[in-house]
């Protein structure tokens, strides 16, 4: 039998540690998810936005991974060129 992705992500989040781990990187994917939708709802290739930012394909294409780890000024280029809004909080 095979095991879709849903069924092995709720087999997996049963597990306290998977759980904990997958909620503490929570906030990261949806800053990447956001970036990614609103890059392509431009229109916009990953090395048109890493032009609009001064930087290059690849940084885009690392962050959009989830292996990139870009500093606040690097989202708020990014915000800025998405024409969206950056907002950070610590609780």
């Amino acid at each position: 039998m095979t095991t879709t992705f849903k069924q092995f992500k709720t087999k997996s989040l049963k597990n306290k540690a998977v759980k904990a781990e997958y909620e503490a990187l929570g906030p990261e994917y949806e800053v990447v998810k956001t970036i990614i939708n609103q890059r392509i709802k431009l229109g916009w290739s990953q090395t048109k936005l890493a032009e609009a930012i001064g930087s290059r394909q690849p940084v885009i294409s690392k962050l959009e991974r989830g292996e990139g780890n870009p500093s606040l000024q690097t989202l708020h280029k990014i915000a800025n060129a998405l024409d969206l809004s950056l907002q950070v909080s610590m609780k």
